[in-house]
């Protein structure tokens, strides 16, 4: 029930309420989810009494609802007149013997992977009006021939049985459903291996029968008895591996002359032949359309459907899409015959074609089994494109049927995950109806809903659809009204969020909705560390184990998007300033989850964009923790991701100068130059940055050359495809070999034997030469010609040189202390270092970077005018110097030019003569 018809009715007084005719009241109950009616219930003793009318309590679908022992003794009472039952699990086949349920006529059971001959008997002895069992579709493995024996003694008014994967079925068992069970006229032992094929033939009232899956039949005896059943119309056979010899083909053939239908999806030897399920039923319900008017032709069409959508639910479930099986026939017939059934009268046979279709258009990667499913486009847009887009959200809006509700959510949330069924979607209202849904107090509902709103989220249009409807702020509403036991709730919330604060606008609104502190309690919660000793309970945990970290893995990475704005968001300090946020997300790094350690560091490497934040993340911890992640991340399967993240996150740290120290001081030198080594052109730059930063310090300095770093900061500055990182390898090879660390060395009294010292020049000596080659790289002869250089202006020059800027350097902020450094090495002694110092102070002054300001500021008070000067009039300043310190001149004059407009336009606005130059 919505949300509006419960406002609805509690703004009704109960006194107004109370007087409206019985069989009003009655409908109204009807309508209501069982947790509403109970509620409604409990209001007064009128409503009460009409709560437990018989004809609502006819039928209850127990399959999303907590049903155990308790909760069986506490609705007893009302169950006298139950006919019709459905649950889930074994806990709640254990807790059915409680009800007092005696005229109970169809039993249904899903995941009964544990139930027992015991259950299974107990359930038949107190109920011995049954007249439909169906335990399925996984296999009741623990089930055998002993529970069909009780069935057959206790439910002699059976007519139909379908169990999936018992453990055998004996001649006994089956002689015992022909003697007692005489009305018996639809039996299915799918997925079962040990069927006895003669006893079948002793069945004489069967009209249909179910083998699906069923292997190491005899099938040349099968067909020769089951021949002989009076009434058979039906056979389903489908998942089979009929093999034919002549006898084999003979009885096969004698057989099916006398079927009506015989159902062989995936059944090779078969459906060579023509023989395809769908030709049959296509072709059987034209024939025999007109031809039967007792009712029976309507329960022909019934089981076939039954069959039908069950197949297809046992194909999509093995896995087999994308298989050469799977997608002949889903081009052929599969999505139109998935259509037909989705359009049923039969509720069960919808709610399973709903299923199939969302396992359907799935594919796996069986290449990458870590790599996230994938949906099949064709797929999707066939069903788009034969209206299952409108027929699926029609069962998710009008179905008070929960379980065809559920299913068609999830069919529809994974069609959205292609971009055009997605669009297709939202344009006929799925949005709206997906946002009101996720409020539902239904949990299974809520997941499914938000499952699709993750998907639809993906995309950059729909992402503001999705915040009109009040989508934003609900999600945040949902991580804290939902318990930590709610997995699949939080992981789709926090997963949904993570998406749409990309979107600058949601991104505020995820703000001011409190989702900073919604996304921290999530990243926080408290890993699942119970550990059972029952083997079942083990399960579990680690079943809880792997939602929760998948849950902090979105928190994480929603985290990591809400930041991703950097400076110019004020999310970024307004996460690192939530108490427990950088501490969760620190924690996070040494989760076992991968996904869950990629998002940690995606966030700890945005949030240390803030100066406000890195001593924050130091203090938690993050240096040892992104120290630590940068050692292990080359096992990762998201090994290019999470090593780029590591050190992204510790280049952001060392800005700082006490982080830059206590990286050296705690290990991070050494996984810093293996990451250097990757393959992957991301990382290094990240890698190459930190080291860049870190390099600055000279105890750091010393610690790259003694581990070896600088041959691996010689390959990234001659032969990254990242001009960005040969940049920064670069000047970090210059702050290596610029006379600092000497000094350091000096006045620490480290001394080195001949042997390493003579080592030590010949590797400084091969530095110089690579960043020379680097920054040479960027002057051609023709430019470096005396002469021209003479002749050539400032700007006509830097025109010419406009090629050699390196863009992504404009995102780069030099503290004062480092334009200091580069305007000392200026007038080093070594020709190398000038050259690359004047390249340098080029690329940080270039128009239009983002701290050109800041660096000319930097500049002029470091007295750089006055060096340009002496540069410029000196004979024995290389050319190249000369060339660098001509275009950095270029820069200088074009920021003092365009700050003089701008102050110029500031007075003119401020005086009075603004009206005049609006005329002009």
């Amino acid at each position: 029930m919505s949300r509006r018809v419960k406002r609805r009715i509690s703004e009704c007084s109960i006194d107004e309420a109370t007087t409206l005719p019985d069989d009003i009241l009655i409908q109204i109950f009807s309508i209501l989810d069982y947790r509403s009616r109970a509620s409604f219930a409990a209001t007064c003793q009128s409503f009460r009494r009409l709560g437990s009318s018989p004809c609502l309590w006819g039928s209850l679908d127990l399959r999303f609802h907590k049903f155990d022992t308790a909760m069986a003794n506490s609705i007893s009472s009302r169950t006298k007149h139950l006919s019709k039952l459905e649950f889930r699990g074994v806990e709640s086949a254990d807790a059915i013997v409680h009800l007092r349920a005696q005229s109970l006529r169809e039993l249904s059971g899903e995941f009964c992977q544990g139930i027992t001959d015991a259950t299974v008997s107990a359930i038949a002895a107190r109920h011995k009006l049954l007249q439909s069992i169906q335990f399925g579709p996984l296999a009741c493995e623990k089930v055998s021939s002993h529970g069909i024996e009780a069935i057959a003694h206790c439910c002699p008014n059976l007519t139909r049985l379908h169990l999936s994967g018992v453990r055998e079925v004996t001649a006994d068992a089956i002689n015992s459903l022909a003697s007692r069970c005489v009305k018996l006229e639809d039996v299915a032992f799918m997925d079962s291996n040990d069927i006895d094929e003669f006893a079948l033939g002793n069945l004489a009232s069967l009209r249909f029968l179910s083998v699906a899956g069923a292997k190491r039949l005899n099938w040349g005896l099968a067909f020769q008895h089951w021949r002989r059943l009076p009434n058979l119309v039906g056979l389903d056979v489908s998942r089979t591996d009929i093999a034919f010899d002549s006898s084999t083909r003979s009885s096969w053939l004698s057989l099916s002359d006398k079927l009506q239908i015989a159902i062989t999806l995936d059944c090779p030897e078969l459906e060579e032949q023509g023989s395809t399920a769908v030709n049959y039923y296509m072709e059987k319900m034209k024939h025999n359309a007109n031809k039967d008017d007792d009712g029976r032709m309507s329960g022909f069409v019934a089981w076939t459907e039954r069959a039908l959508s069950q197949s297809l639910v046992r194909m999509a479930e093995n896995n087999l899409t994308g298989t050469k099986v799977v997608d002949p026939f889903w081009d052929r017939t599969g999505a139109t015959l998935l259509l037909h059934l989705l359009r049923s009268s039969e509720v069960d046979v919808r709610e399973r074609a709903a299923t199939a279709i969302a396992t359907f258009v799935i594919v796996d990667d069986d290449d990458h089994p870590a790599a996230t499913s994938t949906v099949d486009s064709t797929r999707a847009r066939r069903i788009m494109q034969s209206g299952g887009v409108d027929v699926l959200l029609s069962f998710a809006t009008t179905s008070i049927r929960q379980g065809l509700q559920i299913e068609a959510l999830k069919a529809i949330a994974n069609l959205c995950m292609d971009s055009q069924v997605a669009k297709v979607v939202a344009e006929n209202g799925g949005i709206t109806i997906l946002s009101n849904l996720m409020r539902s107090s239904n949990r299974f509902v809520v997941e499914e809903a938000l499952g699709g709103l993750w998907n639809l989220s993906l995309g950059e249009e729909l992402k503001g659809l999705i915040s009109e409807t009040g989508g934003t702020k609900a999600l945040v509403d949902l991580i804290f009204q939902w318990p930590p036991s709610s997995h699949g709730i939080l992981e789709r919330a926090a997963g949904t969020v993570a998406n749409l604060v990309t979107d600058e606008k949601c991104n505020f609104e995820v703000m001011a909705a409190g989702g900073v502190r919604a996304l921290t309690l999530l990243a926080g919660f408290s890993e699942y560390v119970g550990v059972q000793e029952q083997s079942e309970l083990v399960a579990v945990a680690k079943a809880m184990e792997y939602h929760r970290q998948g849950e902090r893995a979105k928190a994480a990475r929603a985290l990591a998007n809400l930041v991703s704005h950097g400076d110019v968001n004020a999310s970024n300090f307004a996460v690192g300033e939530e108490v427990g946020a950088v501490e969760a997300l620190v924690r996070i790094t040494f989760s076992q989850h991968e996904g869950a350690r990629l998002e940690a560091a995606g966030a700890l490497w945005n949030l240390s964009f803030d100066e406000r934040n890195r001593e924050a993340i130091a203090a938690a911890g993050g240096i040892v923790a992104l120290i630590s992640l940068a050692k292990s991340c080359s096992n990762s399967s998201h090994q290019g991701d999470l090593q780029e993240r590591a050190a992204g996150a510790l280049w952001g740290l060392s800005v700082s100068e006490a982080n830059s120290v206590a990286i050296g001081e705690y290990g991070g030198v050494p996984p810093l130059i293996g990451l250097a080594c990757s393959d992957i052109e991301d990382v290094h730059e990240t890698a190459a940055g930190a080291l860049w930063n870190i390099a600055f310090e000279p105890g750091n300095a010393l610690r790259i050359l003694q581990d070896g770093g600088v041959s691996s900061l010689i390959h990234l500055c001659s032969s990254s495809p990242s001009r960005m990182a040969r940049f920064m390898a670069t000047l970090a090879l210059a702050y290596l070999f610029d006379g600092r660390m000497d000094e350091y060395v000096a006045e620490r009294g480290i001394t080195q034997d001949p042997f390493n010292t003579m080592i030590a020049d010949r590797i400084k000596m091969i530095a110089l030469n690579h960043i020379g080659s680097f920054v040479l790289s960027f002057c051609s002869d023709h430019i470096c010609d005396t002469a021209m250089l003479a002749e050539a202006s400032s700007a006509a020059l830097a025109q010419r040189m406009e090629g050699c800027l390196i863009p992504e350097v404009g995102f780069l902020k030099c503290s004062e202390v480092e334009m200091k450094r580069f305007v000392a090495m200026l007038g080093s002694a070594c020709p190398i270092l000038k050259v690359c110092s004047s390249f340098a102070l080029f690329q940080f002054t270039m128009p239009n970077g983002r701290y050109t300001s800041h660096h000319v500021t930097l500049l002029q008070n470091a007295g750089i005018s006055r060096i340009i000067q002496a540069i410029a009039s000196s004979s024995t300043t290389p050319v190249e110097v000369k060339v660098f310190v001509k275009l950095l001149r270029s820069n200088l004059q074009l920021h003092y030019r365009l700050e003089d407009l701008s102050n110029f336009h500031t007075l003119v606005c401020a005086s009075k003569l603004t009206p005049i130059l609006h005329k002009l």
